[in-house]
């Protein structure tokens, strides 16, 4: 009788172990997923007045990411709380509830078992404060307007106040939040018309009251309704035959194609933003936006002509070089800085003056401190070298003009090198500059244009007539160049091969679909996505020759207002962002090979443009049950 206790004991610890979810040893894993057993209120109520809603499953459960995951129709200004306790999640609306609306609570697919993960699948809980329950659905993706990206975790909203300043002064009436690939489904809609909208809602008032905030316009009303379908479903006898396919009647709710394409506006908002004086020959004034005014800068303690201005297209970017060899030396500048400044709220433009007093970094005291220093290092490894009747060779330390030659390797027959330089020029000797052909190791002149590139004080572009299969061999002889500080460059020299023609192939493009007055702008990208060449194709035509092999993506932008590049939107005027297209094919180009393509860029949808490879933002992988008991029963012989 006394042993009673322990043997108890022993059977407890017994039927632990075949528990099942234990594992292989002690029984099946637990593979069902959770379900509701009860809810409150029920759902689907109406007349419903209280703001908690519980629901109870049969198991215990956890919620996975709920603020990412769980949304609540209409949005709430107050967060609502959740809880998970056990078997039982607990929603508390802390806003007060609309006459005559149906809430919903979409739990995606956050709701797991505790145990093993076992997902519910995607979960939505609704009921209603009038005597009726709206059930229609609105669902499509939301895509960046620039690149088809999908974006994750962008709200999507309704209005039933179908006005253009709706979304800007009143929160959305039903909203769902995107998925990893995009993907929206607006549940718990009323009949009715309606305007659709994207918001990256960045201070949580479900309205569009930041520049910063990404949003969509949807400029079509939508008017939901519902059909009743058919989908047809195929069971496979094993993975290359089918036993059946099941027709399973649903109702098919629409629209459900909606597409979205997000945006940021430019931001109008311009303030001075801030300067960098990093050394004393160079300091940078910064704006928050472009401005057609150009900012006027009066020297307060110098001489403001001294300046060399390069100031941005926009006129947002101020660099100037202090050319003057006394003004560098000076520690601190004090300048009247006149420009463009915006109110916060109205944004309109007024001038404003700024006195401003700026120090470099780094001094010209402290650089020439450092200077002589290695001047004094140098003098000092060659007394011990003439000591010690050493050769030395070293040059003095010197300041020299930086000049770098940029060229492919080898250079395609279309492509140039590029010169460039890192400080503004005062003088350059052009005919200190030789191109010379390389043929059985004899050097002869060959003719070549020099051309600074358009808005790019500091690059020179060298065309020449090349030869494909032949070398080359770029000369600039010393001190050709001198920069506004006097300091001159060294001599370089540059050899190049000119690739042969068989090493390239050639890509035609015939676009499509076109608008007559559209420009529009082809663009091959690489398999990371990066633009390798773009060309104008106004009348539909891209030609791509001297192509390295390889694989290629084709984007197409309609570029509206002729810019050449890609333009955002604006609510305001209405005006909505360029519209971007892409070829979902992958194109080989293989060395002497020509393609033609012709291309229809409206053939396939958005959402099945742009190729899997080259999209950044994955979706959701899909939560299954993990099918654990099959590897035990292999693992125990019995599968």
């Amino acid at each position: 009788m006394k042993q009673l206790p322990y043997l108890f004991f022993l059977f407890l610890l017994v039927a632990a172990c075949a528990n099942p979810g234990s594992g292989p040893d002690g029984g099946p894993y637990d593979e069902e997923p959770p379900y509701v057993v009860s809810t409150t209120p029920a759902a689907g109520d109406s007349g419903v007045t209280g703001r908690r809603v519980t629901l109870q499953f049969n198991e215990f459960i956890k919620l996975e990411n709920a603020s990412e995951k769980v949304t609540v129709s209409p949005p709430q200004i107050e967060m609502p709380d959740i809880l998970t306790s056990g078997k039982r999640i607990t929603v508390t609306l802390n806003d007060s509830l609309r006459p005559n609306t149906t809430y919903t609570i979409d739990f995606s697919d956050a709701i797991e078992d505790n145990n093993e993960g076992n997902p519910m699948g995607n979960y939505t809980f609704f009921f209603s404060t009038g005597r009726t329950v709206d059930t229609l659905e609105v669902a499509g993706h939301v895509l960046a307007a620039e690149d088809l990206e999908p974006i994750k975790g962008i709200l999507v909203g309704l209005h039933s106040d179908t006005t253009d300043s709706a979304f800007r002064t009143r929160p959305f009436d039903r909203v769902a939040r995107t998925d990893g690939s995009g993907h929206f489904s607006i549940k718990g809609v009323a009949p009715g018309r309606y305007r659709i909208y994207a918001l990256k809602d960045g201070d949580g008032d479900f309205r569009f009251t930041q520049k910063s905030e990404m949003i969509a316009v949807g400029r079509d009303i939508i008017s939901p309704s519902f059909f009743q379908d058919t989908r047809y479903d195929t069971l496979w006898r094993d993975t290359v035959h089918y036993d059946t396919i099941v027709a399973r009647p649903f109702t098919h709710f629409t629209p459900d194609d909606v597409v979205l394409r997000a945006f940021t506006e430019v931001n109008p908002v311009r303030h001075l933003l801030k300067t960098e004086f990093p050394v004393p020959e160079q300091f940078s004034i910064f704006f928050t936006a472009p401005s057609a005014h150009v900012p006027e800068v009066r020297g307060l303690n110098f001489d403001a002509s001294k300046l060399l201005p390069r100031i941005s297209s926009g006129n947002d970017t101020l660099t100037f070089w202090v050319a003057d060899t006394l003004l560098v030396r000076q520690d601190t500048l004090t300048l009247a800085l006149t420009y463009e400044e915006s109110n916060d709220s109205t944004l309109e433009l007024s001038l404003r003056t700024d006195t401003l007093e700026l120090s470099p970094k780094l001094t010209w005291a402290k650089r020439d401190k450092q200077r002589q220093k290695e001047r004094e290092e140098w003098e000092k490894n060659r007394e011990k070298a003439l000591k010690n009747n050493r050769p030395f060779n070293e040059e003095p330390p010197a300041v020299w003009l930086k000049l770098t030659p940029r060229i492919e390797r080898p250079l395609a027959p279309d492509q140039n090198p590029i010169l460039t330089v890192d400080e503004p020029l005062a003088r350059f000797d052009t005919s200190g500059v030789h191109l010379r052909l390389i043929v059985d190791s004899t050097e002869t002149e060959a003719p070549y244009l020099l051309e600074p590139l358009p808005g790019r004080d500091f690059l020179f572009r060298l065309m020449g007539e090349w030869r494909p299969g032949q070398q080359y061999v770029i000369v600039v002889d010393s001190a050709a160049m001198t920069s506004v500080f006097g300091h001159r460059n060294r001599r370089m020299e540059q050899k190049f091969n000119i690739a042969k023609d068989d090493e390239f192939g050639s890509f035609f493009v015939n676009v499509q679909g076109l608008d007559g007055d559209t420009t529009a702008i082809v663009e091959l990208l690489d398999g990371r996505g990066k633009v390798v060449r773009r060309c104008r194709a106004p009348q539909g035509r891209a030609d791509f020759f001297y192509l390295k092999p390889g694989d290629y993506y084709l984007r197409l932008l309609l570029d509206r207002n002729g810019d050449g590049r890609w333009t955002t939107g604006e609510l305001g005027t209405g005006q909505p962002p360029e519209e971007v297209y892409y070829n979902p094919a992958k194109f080989n180009v293989r060395a002497r090979w020509d393609i033609e393509q012709d291309w229809n860029f409206r053939t396939f949808p958005l959402t099945k443009q742009k190729p899997a490879e080259l999209i950044k933002q994955k979706a959701d992988p899909k939560k299954t049950v993990k099918n654990r008991n099959a590897e035990r029963l292999r693992q125990l012989g019995r599968g």
